[in-house]
């Protein structure tokens, strides 16, 4: 039984309803949030919602699980890795 609950934690699963509603699985915290941006940290890095109105309809921590509404904007995972290689091409761009 531990194994499986395991391999659902470990996964991602994101369903998002007319922009209006988004489902997600696989969130390990949330770091900060306001009605216009979410930052959480999830199985597969970290994640930036941003919209307006938003707000928390259901949060269980132990499985992982959070549902918001509101008016959704963007849905982004923030990589280092990417956000890095991004950075060193405009540097060497502009130099």
């Amino acid at each position: 039984m531990d194994r499986e609950v395991d391999k659902i934690i470990m996964g991602q699963e994101l369903k998002m309803v007319d922009r209006k509603e988004i489902f997600l699985t696989g969130i390990k915290k949330i770091i900060s949030f306001d009605n216009e941006e979410f930052l959480m940290e999830s199985n597969l890095g970290m994640i930036l919602l941003k919209g307006s109105s938003l707000e928390i309809l259901k949060l269980d921590t132990k499985e992982g699980n959070v549902r918001i509404k509101g008016h959704i904007n963007s849905f982004n995972y923030i990589d280092e890795n990417t956000k890095k290689e991004s950075e060193g091409f405009f540097t060497k761009l502009f130099k």
